[in-house]
C-alpha cells in the first residue's frame, strides 16, 4: 500500500479541508471518507475498521526497515518512546543528514504511524471537528492519518536496547552537559564526569527501560503503563492509580462489553441520545492581528514564538504578592527568549530523547519561572510533568517514578528548602534524577537573527497528576493537538462576548465567499486576573496556555489575597481586568465582605475607585453551581461596583479536575444550540423563529441579554425572550423527592424557581450552559451503561477533541474511564446496542435540561439507600439517591454548633448505609487554656447533637442514617484546592475504612437503617427445634441418607511380638507382669536429657523392680490402702511412670497432676488445694524437682495461707526419687490386681483436664478404658513393637498419658522420655529423638509446634521415618497449622500425608484421626449462610466471599462409631445438616468422676430415637457432620472412598440471634481481621442477656471511637449480626491463659460485675428503640439467644421425653468453661455473689444440656435491678477511662424471691470446678448438690460461682437471694445488705 500513501494522504487532506470549509457536513463527510478509503485498502480492512478493530499493518520487513532506519529498536514498537538512533532528528519531511535518504520517522504525522502510510499532516483548522466519531479517530490514528481527540493506551513491550549517537542528530553531544554550571545539581553523584550523567539500566547499558506504549495496542504512542519499570520502582508504583472508581456491582463490565441483562429492561425504552457539537460557526484569528488566522499553529511553542515578534513589548505576566504589591513581570519577547533557553539547554545538555519527560517543580507563586519551564519542553520536544505539591516528598518520589523522569527543573530558592528538608527528615534524594536551576539560566541568543530550531514536538505535551476524589493519583496525558483545540473554542467564546455597546456600524450577519460568518472584529487583548493554583487544571489552562494563544495579559495573585477586604476590587479596577479567573469561596469573601462593609472596599484607596466596567466574564471554577449566590454577587458587588452588564458576567465554569482540567460546559455566545438534536424548551413552543440559526453577532446584542438571576430589564416579544434564554443562565426548581428516584421534575424556571425557592420539598439547581463547541455529552446510567431517558438523573459521558485520551501508565482505567461505550436500545430489538463514539466518563451526575447542563453532584457524592415494601403482594426492592451537598446543607442549617459536615454511604451486608460525620468544637479536647489540661467531652451533648442530625435527615430527606461520628473542627481529610483545603468525602470513606478517622464519639442508628438481617426459620425454637429440623429435611434430598460411620469391630488384638491375643489381659499391669516375664532385659524406658543424651536405660525386670520399690514404699510408708487418692505432680520424668504403675498395683487411685507454675500461683495454688480437697487427697507424691518447687519459700507461705483461708488441711508430700530398693517384682511381693478393682465403675485413674478459664474437668479411666485406648491407638495408628514409643507433652492426661506411660507397656517396645522443659529450651532435641529412634506414631499440639517453628527446630534433621504426626485438637482444626508444619519441616523431609489432626474429647482422646489416610487434609468451603441455619452446603470460594473454610478432622478408629445427632429431638441428622457428635467406643470414659447427677449419667447413656436403640452413646457436646469423599491412594492413584468427620466447634460456645446460630470463634476472626489495633486473638463476643457483646483488645488508645463502625461493620458484612456493646481493653489487659487461650468466663465475668478495665465503651442500639429491628424476643418462656444452641420455646422437659431419655440441655463445652468473677479473698466465710435471671438462664429447652424445673415457667424476663436506670454514660475521650456498664432493662421490683433450685449446666457438674472460686470444707453438704449454681459464661445465663464442697465434689449450698436476683451466700453477715447494694451497682449495664 506504499505506493497509494501519496494519493490516499492527499485525497483525506482535501475532504478534511472541505469538511472544515462547511462545504459538506459530517454525514456527507463520512460517506466520502469511506469511499476514498475502499480505493486503497481490501473489504476485510474496510471491516475491521467499521467494526471498530485496530489494524496492524506492519510486517516483519516494514519492521526490520524501520529497525535500520533507527526507529522501533525492539522490533515491537513503532512509537518513538523506543528510539535508538537519536533523541531528536531533523523534521518537516525533510531528509536528515545520517538516515541515508530516508524520510524522518519524528516529522509531525510519523509519530506513532506505521511506515506504510508515511502520511504527513494537513495544516489542521481547530475549527475542525474531524470525524464525528471518536472511535474513527482512534482507528485513523493506528493507520497513520489523523483524528480529533487522542486515543488511550495500554501495556506494550519496550525495547531498551543501547542508545547510539546518530549523526543527523544535533541534540547527542557528549561534552557540556549541565552537570559543571551551578545551575545544575546532581545528588547522586555532583562529581560525575560529563560523559556519564546518562542512566544506567540494570543490565549496565547506557540505556534505560522506556515508558511508551506500543502501537500494537492502538494508544497513544508516547507513554506506557510501566511495565517495564525498573524493579526499585514496583513498590512504588503499587500506591499509583488507586483503585477503579465504579462500583464492582455495576450490571455488566463496560471493559468487557457485555450488554446489561434484558429481562429487568423495558424492550422498546426512549433514550436521550448525545448532543450533537454545536461547532464553532467562524475560524479563529489572532486578537492581535485578525488577518493570522490560529489554525497556522500547531502547537503551543509555535504560538509563543509568534507573541515573541508580534508582541514582544507588551506584558505577559504580573505577579502580585498577597498584599496586592508587583513582585516581578515579563513581557512576551523576554517569555519567549527564556523558554527557548530552557529548550536551548534542554536539546543540547541533557541527553534526552523526544518525548522523555521532565518534571516541573515550582510553587504557585512561581508562575512566570513554571510557565517558561513549561513552555521550553513544548519548544524541546519533551513531555512537562507539573507537580504541584513541592513539600510532599512522597509525592514528589512517587511521580518521579512513575514518569520516570530523570530531570527536573525547579528554582534555586527551592532546591535550598529540599536541600534542608531532606537533610532534616533523613531522607534520600529521587534517584536517577538530575536537578537544574532555571531561574539561572537567562535569554536564548541566536547567533543569526530569526534563527530559531525548528519545532519538533511529540503528540503529548504535558501530563497533569491529580487526586482522585478517593486520594490516589493519577496522571492525565494532554497532547499539543488537544490543547490547541480547547484553546481555539475558549478564544472562540472570549471573542464573541457582548459588549456594553455596539461601537461597530459592520453587520456581522454578512457570510464570506465559502459561506462562513465574518469572525467578530479583532479587539485588544484581554487582562486575565486569576488566582487559581497556576500548575493543575483550569488554573493552567486560563492562567498559562490561554494567555499565550490569544496573547492575553495574566495577573495572577495569591488566593488569600482576596480575603483583604477591597483588595480585590482594587486590583480588577488598577489592572482594568476583563475576564476574572475565580472559584466560588474567594468570590463568597470579596462578596460578603464589601456586604459587610462598603466603604472599605470603595475607600481602599484614594487614587482610584473601584470600576469593573471593563469586565466581560467572571469564570468561577465550580462542579455545582450556587445560584443563590450568584444573586449576590452580580447584584450586591458586581453591578454596585459600575458594571452594567453585572447579570450577564456570572459565567460557573464546569472543569474536569480528575481528567486534566478541561472546561466542558461554560456560558458562552456562540449559537447553534440548534444542532445539538435536543429540545430547547420545556414547553415546545412551536416558534419558527427560535428554530432559525443565529449569527453569533446576533446573539452577541448586549441589549437583548439578560438572566434568570435578573429576570430582564425589558419585556420583549416571546421570540425575542426565547432566543435571550439561551444566553442567559438556567435556574430550575426541582421536585426533592422524585430526585431521590433519579427522575428530573422540573417545578419553575427562571423568575419563578427564585421565588418559589424556599418551599419544602424542593432543590433550587442552576445551569452551566451548553456543552463545549465542539463537544458530543451524553447522559447515561452509571450502573448499567445504558443511555438515559430525558429528565433523567445521569452519569456526564462527553466527547470531545479538547479532551485528554487517558491515563497515564493505567490502560486499564483508561479503558474503562476514557473509552467508555454507552448502549441503548433500538426500537423492535431487544438486544441493546453500542453507541458509536466513545466518551470520556466525567463521574458527574446531572441532567440536560433545554440542552444546558445540570450537575447535582460527583458520582462518590450521591448516597444510595434501599427501600422495600409490599404492592399487590409483591416485595419491591428500590434505592432511593441523595446528593451529598444536600444532606450538608440541610445540616449546616438547621443544626447548630456543627463546624463541617460530610456524607458518605457504606456498602455493608448487601447495601448502602448512610454515615454522618459532624467537625463541631464540643469534639473538641484541646486546653481551653495554654498549657492547661486537656478539655472533658460532653458526651450527652454529643450524644443529642448526633441524634439531632439522624433526626434532621430523616424529617428533610427521609433518609435513615446508620451512623453519626464527631471530631473536632478541620480534623477531617481534607483536599486542598486553590490554596483552600476542603473535606474530602472519599478520602474520608476512605480513612472510615481504614478505621482511621480522628474521631472521638460515635452514635449509630441501626433501628432505622439495617433492614436485612436474616431470620431463622423458628426464631423461637432455634435452629434445633422440630419446626426447624422439619424445613431443613424438606430442604434436603428426599431420600438423604443419615450420617452415621461405619465401625471396624476389632475384637481380637494380636502382640506382633508372641502373636498372644492381648485382649484376654483385663488390666494394664497383668500384661505388664507377662512382659517382665518374656523379655526382661530388653529395654522399657530411657529419658533424653536437655542436650540429647541418652539416660540409662530400664530393661523391663528393673522397670518391674522400679514400680515395685514405689508400691512398697508407698504401702509402708504412707500406709495406702485401695481406694486412696494419691496426687501425682512429677516432671516428665521415670519416676512418674513408676508412680503410676504403684498405684495401679496398689489399687490406690492415680490423680497426676501437672507441677504448679511458681509465676502463676493465684490461679495454680487455688487449683492444687481445691484437688486436694475435692478429692481428699492422702498424699502428694514428688520427684526432687517438684519437691524442691513446693520448698521453696514464695511457694510453700503461699500454700499455706491460701489452705489456711480456704480452711483446707494439705496432706503430706512424699519423693519417690529413691524409695527403698527391692530385690523382687511385684508378682513376688504380692503386688497384684485384684478381682474387683478391675470392675468398670472402679476409678484407676483420674485425668483432670483445665480449661482456658482453669475450670476443672475430671474423668475417671477403670482398666477396661485403659486397655480400650491403648487397643484403638494401636491399631489404628499400626503401631508394633519394632518401633520405639516417644512420650514428651501432656503426660497427665489423654495420649500424653497413653504414650508416656502405657503404650511402651502394651506394645512391649522401648519409651523413650523427652522433658517439655528441655523441649522448651531446644526444640531440637524432640526432633533429634525422633530422627535418632525412627519414631513412626508421636504425639503433638500445635502449640509445641509452633514453639518449634518459631525457633527453626527440626530442619536439619531427617524425619522421613515419622509417619504418623498426630496433632491433637479439641475443637475445629486451625487451618493454618498443616501448612506452616508442612511448609517449615519441607526440608527435613516429613511426609506431607504424615501430618495428621486428631480430634480429641475430654471423654475419648480420639475421636477421629487422619492417621495413615495417605491424603492431606480435606478443605470445604461451606456457605456461611446455610451453615446459620443448621445445613451443609460447599460453595465455591470465588463466588462466596466469606465462605468458611473448615478442614477434616479424619475418620473414625476403629472399635468406633461416629453419629451425627439432633441434639435436641434426638434423632440422626441427614446428609447435609450437621449436628451434635456422638461416639460409641471402646476408648470411651464411663463417666465424670465423683458425680451422681443423672445429666451426667444421661451424657454417657445417648440414645438416638431413629438408630440402634442397643448402641449406647457419649455426647461430646460439639457439633460436625460426616461428609464422603473420594480420593486417589497408592501408586496407581485408585479412587478410595472416604467418611470423614468435620469439627464446628462447641455448641455450649455457640449463641444464636434470631433463630440463626453462630460460632464465637468465626465473628471474632471476622472482628480481628477487620482493624490492625485490634491484637490477634484478642476479640471475645458473648450475649448478656438480650445483649451481644464484644470485647476487644487494642494496641492504642486514641480515637477507639473509629474502630467501632469499623468492627461494627465487619461483623454485619460477614455474619448478618448487629453487635450491641462495643468495648475496648489494653493490650495485656485480656485474660489469657499460659498457653495464650481466651479466657472467655473470666472475660465475661469481669465484664459483667465490671472489673474488667476497659479504656472504653460503646453502645450500638438501644432495644426499645422504635423501629428496632433484627432482635426476636421470644415470650415469657424463652429468651432472645443462647450461646449454648438457641432460643429456647417448645423443647421438651426433662421426664417427658418420647423415645428415651431426656436430652442433655445447658451444654456448655468441658474445655472451655467459664469462669466467675473470683472474689476478693476475706477471712472466714467469704462473701460469694450468685446471680440468675430468666433473661440468662434458658427455660426448659433440649437445645440446651441442663434443665430447670417447671416451676421456671412463671418468671419473667427480666433482671432485676436496685436502681432506677440511667442514660448510656460514655467517655471518650482520648485518655479513655473505664466507663459506665450497661443496665439491662428491669422493670421488675426489687424484692427478694424465695430460694430455689437453680438450673443446672450439665458440662459444669459436680465434675467442673473453678479453681479461682472460694472454698468451704463441708463434708456433710453432699446432698445440696441441687443448689449449686453454675455459670454459662460465654451465655451470660448466670454469673455465678461455682462452689464444690462434698468430699466427692459436692454442692455449695446458696443461702438467701432467690430467683432471678443476686444470691448472696452468708446473709446474715452484718455487711451484706451493703454488699448486696453494692454488687447490684457493679452489675448495672447501662443502655
Amino acid at each position: 500500500m506504499a505506493e497509494y500513501d501519496d494519493e490516499l494522504q492527499a485525497k483525506l487532506q482535501q475532504l478534511d479541508f472541505e469538511l472544515e470549509e462547511g462545504d459538506i457536513t459530517r454525514k456527507g463527510y463520512e460517506k466520502r471518507r469511506t469511499m476514498i478509503m475502499s480505493q486503497f485498502m481490501s473489504p476485510q480492512q474496510i471491516g475491521q475498521l467499521n467494526e471498530g478493530l485496530r489494524l496492524h499493518d506492519v510486517d516483519a520487513k516494514e519492521r526490520q526497515r524501520g529497525n535500520e532506519n533507527g526507529y522501533s529498536a525492539g522490533g515491537v514498537n513503532e512509537d518513538y518512546g523506543d528510539i535508538a538512533a537519536g533523541p531528536y532528528a531533523y523534521g518537516g519531511g525533510e531528509l536528515s543528514p545520517g538516515n541515508d535518504g530516508q524520510r524522518d520517522p519524528f516529522a509531525l504525522g510519523h509519530i506513532g504511524a506505521p511506515p506504510a502510510f508515511n502520511v504527513q499532516p494537513a495544516t489542521p483548522a481547530y475549527g475542525d471537528m474531524g470525524p464525528p466519531s471518536q472511535v474513527h479517530r482512534f482507528q485513523e490514528q493506528q493507520l497513520g492519518m489523523h483524528g480529533g481527540r487522542q486515543a488511550s493506551y495500554g501495556t506494550g513491550p519496550a525495547s531498551p536496547g543501547a542508545r547510539p549517537l546518530s549523526a543527523g542528530s544535533q541534540y547527542s553531544s557528549n561534552n557540556g552537559t549541565m552537570v559543571n554550571s551551578d545551575y545544575a545539581f546532581n545528588p547522586n553523584n555532583p562529581n560525575k564526569p560529563a560523559e556519564q550523567q546518562g542512566w544506567v539500566s540494570p543490565d549496565g547499558g547506557n540505556s534505560r527501560m522506556s515508558t511508551m506504549l506500543g502501537d500494537s495496542q492502538g494508544y497513544f504512542s508516547d507513554f506506557t503503563s510501566g511495565a517495564q519499570m525498573m524493579p526499585d520502582q514496583q513498590q512504588s508504583r503499587e500506591s499509583y492509580g488507586g483503585p477503579q472508581r465504579y462500583s464492582a456491582g455495576e450490571a455488566f463490565s463496560p471493559t468487557a462489553a457485555i450488554p446489561p441483562p434484558l429481562s429487568q429492561l423495558p424492550m422498546t425504552p426512549i433514550h436521550q441520545l448525545p448532543l450533537e457539537p454545536r461547532d464553532v460557526p467562524f475560524a479563529v484569528y489572532d486578537p492581535h492581528n485578525s488577518n493570522t488566522p490560529m489554525s497556522k499553529f500547531d502547537n503551543i511553542g509555535a504560538v509563543l514564538r509568534h507573541r515573541g515578534k508580534m508582541q514582544a513589548r507588551q506584558p505577559a505576566y504580573w505577579i502580585l504578592d498577597s498584599k496586592g504589591k508587583e513582585v516581578s513581570s515579563m513581557t512576551w519577547d523576554k517569555l519567549t527568549s527564556r523558554a527557548e533557553k530552557v529548550a536551548q539547554l534542554i536539546r543540547d545538555k541533557s541527553n534526552l530523547y523526544r518525548g522523555d519527560r521532565v518534571a516541573l517543580v515550582y510553587r504557585d507563586s512561581e508562575i512566570i519561572d513554571f510557565a517558561i519551564a513549561l513552555l521550553g519542553c513544548f519548544i524541546a520536544g519533551v513531555v512537562a510533568v507539573p507537580i504541584n505539591n513541592v513539600d510532599d516528598y512522597q509525592k514528589l518520589s512517587l511521580l518521579l517514578n512513575t514518569t520516570q523522569a530523570h530531570l527536573a527543573l525547579t528554582t534555586d530558592a527551592n532546591l535550598k528548602i529540599f536541600q534542608r528538608d531532606i537533610s532534616a527528615q533523613k531522607l534520600k534524594w529521587p534517584p536517577g534524577v538530575e536537578w537544574w536551576k532555571t531561574n539561572e539560566f537567562g535569554s536564548y541568543h541566536p547567533k543569526k537573527k530569526d534563527e530559531n530550531q525548528p519545532l519538533q514536538v511529540p503528540d503529548l505535551a504535558y501530563i497533569e497528576f491529580s487526586r482522585a476524589p478517593t486520594g490516589d493519583l493519577r496522571g492525565v496525558v494532554l497532547s499539543h493537538r488537544t490543547i490547541m483545540h480547547q484553546m481555539a473554542c475558549l478564544s472562540a467564546m472570549v471573542s464573541t462576548i457582548p459588549k456594553g455597546e455596539e461601537v461597530d456600524t459592520f453587520s456581522s450577519a454578512l457570510r464570506t465567499a465559502d459561506g462562513q460568518f465574518m469572525a467578530p472584529r479583532s479587539s485588544r487583548s484581554e487582562i486575565i486576573l486569576s488566582y487559581l493554583d497556576p500548575r493543575e487544571g483550569c488554573g493552567l489552562i486560563l492562567g498559562v496556555l490561554l494567555g499565550v494563544y490569544g496573547g492575553h495579559t495574566t495577573v495572577w495573585l495569591e488566593s488569600r489575597t482576596v480575603d483583604t477586604p477591597g483588595m480585590y476590587a482594587h486590583l480588577i479596577t488598577k489592572y482594568r481586568a476583563t475576564l476574572l479567573v475565580a472559584d466560588y469561596p474567594g468570590l463568597k469573601r470579596a462578596a460578603y465582605n464589601y456586604q459587610q462593609d462598603p466603604m472599605t472596599t470603595r475607600n481602599f484607596t484614594k487614587k482610584m475607585e473601584p470600576n469593573f466596567s471593563c469586565l466581560k466574564l467572571v469564570l468561577i471554577d465550580s462542579l455545582t453551581v450556587d445560584t443563590e449566590f450568584h444573586e449576590i454577587l452580580a447584584d450586591r458587588w458586581l453591578k454596585p461596583l459600575r458594571n452594567g452588564r453585572a447579570r450577564e458576567l456570572v459565567a460557573p465554569m464546569l472543569c474536569l479536575p480528575e481528567h486534566g482540567g478541561m472546561i466542558i460546559s461554560v456560558r458562552d455566545w456562540l449559537g447553534g444550540e440548534e444542532r445539538m438534536g435536543c429540545p430547547l424548551s420545556i414547553t415546545q413552543q412551536d416558534d419558527s423563529d427560535i428554530d432559525e440559526p443565529e449569527s453569533p453577532a446576533t446573539t452577541g446584542n448586549g441589549g437583548n441579554y439578560s438572566s434568570l438571576l435578573g429576570g430582564g430589564a425589558n419585556e420583549k416579544k416571546a421570540v425575542h425572550v426565547a432566543k435571550r434564554r439561551r444566553t442567559e443562565l438556567s435556574e430550575v426548581l426541582l421536585d426533592k423527592e422524585s430526585l431521590k428516584t433519579n427522575e428530573v421534575v422540573v417545578l419553575a424556571m427562571g423568575e419563578e424557581a427564585r421565588k418559589r425557592a424556599n418551599e419544602p420539598g424542593t432543590v433550587r439547581a442552576g445551569a452551566f450552559g451548553y456543552p463545549l463547541p465542539d463537544a458530543t455529552l451524553a447522559l447515561v446510567d452509571p450502573e448499567t451503561n445504558l443511555l438515559c431517558p430525558p429528565f433523567t438523573v445521569g452519569e456526564i459521558w462527553v466527547d470531545s477533541p479538547s479532551l485528554s485520551g487517558g491515563f497515564w501508565a493505567l490502560p486499564k482505567h483508561t479503558e474503562t474511564i476514557f473509552h467508555a461505550r454507552p448502549y441503548h436500545f433500538v426500537e423492535g430489538s431487544p438486544t441493546p446496542v453500542l453507541v458509536e463514539p466513545e466518551f470520556l466518563r466525567t463521574g458527574l451526575l446531572g441532567c440536560v435540561i433545554e440542552g444546558k447542563v445540570f450537575v447535582l453532584g460527583l458520582y462518590e457524592d450521591r448516597i444510595r439507600q434501599r427501600v422495600e415494601w409490599v404492592e399487590h403482594g409483591a416485595n419491591e426492592i428500590e434505592h432511593r439517591y441523595f446528593f451529598v451537598q444536600h444532606l450538608v446543607a440541610t445540616v449546616m442549617k438547621t443544626v447548630p454548633r456543627v463546624y463541617d459536615c460530610s456524607a458518605f454511604d457504606a456498602h455493608v451486608n448487601g447495601e448502602y448505609l448512610p454515615i454522618i460525620l459532624i467537625e463541631t468544637q464540643a469534639a473538641s479536647t484541646a486546653p481551653t487554656t495554654t498549657g492547661g489540661p486537656p478539655r472533658q467531652l460532653d458526651i450527652p451533648f454529643l450524644d443529642s447533637l448526633s441524634e439531632r442530625v439522624m433526626e434532621v435527615l430523616y424529617q428533610e430527606h427521609h433518609l435513615r442514617v446508620y451512623c453519626v461520628m464527631m471530631t473536632a473542627p478541620s480534623t477531617l481529610p481534607r483536599v486542598v484546592k486553590n490554596g483552600r483545603r476542603d473535606i474530602g468525602n472519599m478520602l474520608c470513606r476512605k480513612e472510615f475504612d481504614n478505621g482511621n478517622l480522628p474521631c472521638v464519639h460515635v452514635k449509630f442508628g441501626v433501628e432505622r437503617a439495617v433492614q436485612n438481617l436474616p431470620i431463622g426459620d423458628d426464631p423461637a425454637g432455634g435452629i434445633w427445634s422440630p419446626l426447624s429440623s422439619q424445613i431443613r429435611q424438606d430442604v434436603l434430598p428426599l431420600h438423604a441418607d443419615k450420617q452415621y460411620s461405619g465401625v471396624d469391630h476389632r475384637e481380637v488384638v494380636i502382640d506382633d511380638r508372641t502373636s498372644t491375643p492381648l485382649n484376654q489381659f483385663s488390666n494394664i499391669h497383668d500384661l505388664l507382669q507377662w512382659r517382665v516375664s518374656r523379655q526382661a532385659d530388653e529395654l522399657s524406658y530411657c529419658t533424653i536429657d536437655g542436650r540429647g543424651r541418652e539416660g540409662k536405660g530400664i530393661n523391663w525386670k528393673k522397670f518391674d523392680l522400679k514400680v515395685a520399690g514405689v508400691a512398697m514404699y508407698l504401702k509402708n510408708k504412707v500406709k495406702v490402702q485401695s481406694g486412696d487418692h494419691l496426687l501425682l505432680m512429677y516432671t516428665h520424668s521415670e519416676d512418674f511412670v513408676f508412680a503410676v504403675h504403684a498405684c495401679i498395683c496398689l489399687g490406690a487411685i492415680a490423680v497426676p497432676m501437672a507441677p504448679i507454675d511458681s509465676n502463676r500461683l493465684s490461679e495454680d495454688g487455688p487449683a492444687l488445694l481445691h484437688m486436694m480437697a475435692d478429692f481428699r487427697i492422702k498424699a502428694v507424691l514428688v520427684n526432687a524437682d517438684v519437691d524442691t518447687l513446693l520448698k521453696q519459700k514464695s511457694v510453700s507461705q503461699h500454700l499455706k495461707q491460701s489452705a489456711l483461708i480456704l480452711k483446707v488441711s494439705i496432706p503430706p508430700t512424699y519423693n519417690t526419687t529413691k524409695p527403698p530398693k527391692q530385690s523382687h517384682g511385684c508378682r513376688e511381693l504380692g503386688l497384684t490386681i485384684r478381682p474387683a478393682w478391675v470392675q468398670p465403675e472402679y476409678p484407676v485413674v483420674v485425668f483432670t483436664y483445665w480449661t482456658p478459664d482453669q475450670r476443672r474437668i475430671a474423668v475417671q479411666l477403670g482398666h477396661s478404658n485403659i486397655m480400650g485406648l491403648c487397643k484403638v491407638q494401636k491399631e489404628t495408628c499400626q503401631m508394633t513393637s519394632t518401633r520405639p514409643v516417644l512420650g514428651c507433652v501432656r503426660s497427665t492426661m489423654g495420649l500424653g498419658f497413653l504414650h508416656t506411660c502405657m503404650m511402651g507397656v502394651f506394645l512391649a517396645s522401648p519409651t523413650y522420655l523427652v522433658s517439655p522443659v528441655d523441649f522448651a529450651g531446644n526444640p531440637n532435641i524432640l526432633f533429634q529423638t525422633i530422627s535418632r529412634y525412627k519414631i513412626k506414631d508421636t504425639y503433638a499440639t500445635a502449640q509445641m509446634l509452633d514453639h518449634a517453628i518459631g525457633h527453626s527446630a527440626g530442619k536439619t534433621t531427617s524425619l522421613h521415618e515419622l509417619k504418623n504426626l498426630m496433632i491433637s485438637t479439641e475443637q475445629r482444626p486451625r487451618v493454618d497449622v498443616y501448612n506452616r508444619v508442612k511448609i517449615a519441616f519441607a526440608s527435613a523431609g516429613l511426609d506431607r500425608t504424615a501430618i495428621n489432626t486428631i480430634y480429641s474429647h475430654v471423654l475419648n482422646p480420639m475421636v477421629a484421626s487422619r492417621s495413615y489416610m495417605c491424603i492431606e487434609p480435606i478443605e470445604l468451603y461451606l456457605d456461611p449462610h446455610s451453615l446459620r441455619r443448621g445445613l451443609v452446603v460447599p460453595v465455591d470460594p470465588d463466588h462466596e466471599t466469606f465462605a468458611l473454610m473448615v478442614q477434616d478432622s479424619g475418620m473414625v478408629p476403629v472399635s468406633t462409631q461416629i453419629s451425627i445427632v439432633n441434639p435436641e429431638t434426638n434423632h440422626l441428622c441427614l446428609v447435609g445438616e450437621y449436628g451434635e457428635i456422638w461416639v460409641q467406643s471402646e476408648a470411651n470414659a464411663h463417666s465424670f468422676y465423683g458425680t451422681k447427677d443423672a445429666f451426667d449419667v444421661e451424657r454417657f447413656n445417648g440414645r438416638t430415637v431413629d438408630g440402634d436403640p442397643g448402641v449406647r452413646y457419649v455426647r461430646t457436646g460439639d457439633l460436625g457432620f460426616l461428609h464422603n469423599v473420594s480420593r486417589p491412594i497408592g501408586p496407581g492413584g485408585n479412587m478410595v472412598d472416604m467418611q470423614v468427620l468435620f469439627v464446628l466447634g462447641g455448641i455450649g460456645e455457640t449463641f444464636e440471634v434470631n433463630g440463626l446460630q453462630h460460632f464465637p470463634m468465626d465473628v471474632e476472626a471476622s472482628a480481628e481481621r477487620s482493624h490492625r489495633a485490634i491484637a490477634k486473638g484478642g476479640c471475645a463476643i458473648f450475649q448478656a442477656g438480650s445483649l451481644l457483646v464484644l470485647i476487644a483488645e487494642v494496641r492504642t488508645r486514641a480515637f477507639l471511637a473509629s474502630l467501632v463502625p469499623v468492627i461494627v461493620n465487619a461483623v454485619l458484612n460477614e455474619h448478618q449480626l448487629v453487635l450491641d456493646i462495643v468495648a475496648f481493653v489494653a493490650l495485656g489487659d485480656f485474660p489469657r491463659s499460659r498457653l495464650g487461650e481466651k479466657q472467655r468466663g473470666k472475660i465475661l465475668a469481669s465484664w459483667v460485675s465490671r472489673k474488667m478495665r476497659t479504656i472504653a465503651q460503646f453502645s450500638i442500639r438501644d432495644p426499645d428503640a422504635e423501629g428496632s429491628v433484627g432482635t426476636v424476643m421470644p415470650d415469657a418462656y424463652s429468651r432472645r439467644g443462647s450461646t449454648q444452641s438457641g432460643a429456647a420455646g417448645g423443647s421438651l422437659r426433662r421426664g417427658t421425653m418420647t423415645g428415651g431419655g431426656s436430652s442433655l440441655r445447658h451444654v456448655e463445652s468441658v474445655t472451655h468453661m467459664p469462669l466467675a468473677e473470683q472474689p476478693p479473698i476475706m477471712e472466714g466465710e467469704p462473701l460469694i455473689l450468685h446471680t440468675m435471671s430468666q433473661n440468662h438462664a434458658r427455660r426448659d429447652s433440649q437445645t440446651t444440656y441442663g434443665g430447670m424445673d417447671d416451676r421456671s415457667e412463671s418468671r419473667s424476663d427480666v433482671t432485676p435491678t436496685n436502681e432506677t436506670p440511667r442514660p448510656m454514660q460514655l467517655n471518650t475521650t482520648l485518655d479513655y477511662s473505664p466507663v459506665e456498664p450497661l443496665n439491662f432493662d428491669s422493670p421488675s421490683s426489687l424484692a427478694r424471691p424465695q430460694p430455689q433450685s437453680l438450673p443446672r449446666d450439665e458440662y459444669q457438674m459436680q465434675a467442673t470446678y473453678a479453681p479461682g472460686d472460694d472454698f468451704e470444707f463441708s463434708p456433710s453438704r453432699h446432698e445440696n448438690d441441687d443448689e449449686a449454681a453454675h455459670v454459662p459464661a460465654s451465655t451470660m445465663k448466670a454469673y455465678t460461682d461455682y462452689r464444690p464442697e462434698s468430699p466427692i465434689l459436692g454442692g455449695g449450698q446458696l443461702r438467701g437471694g432467690g430467683r432471678g436476683a443476686l444470691r448472696v451466700a452468708n446473709h446474715s453477715r452484718g455487711e451484706s445488705d451493703e454488699w448486696r447494694q453494692d454488687a447490684l451497682r457493679q452489675m448495672e449495664v447501662w443502655r
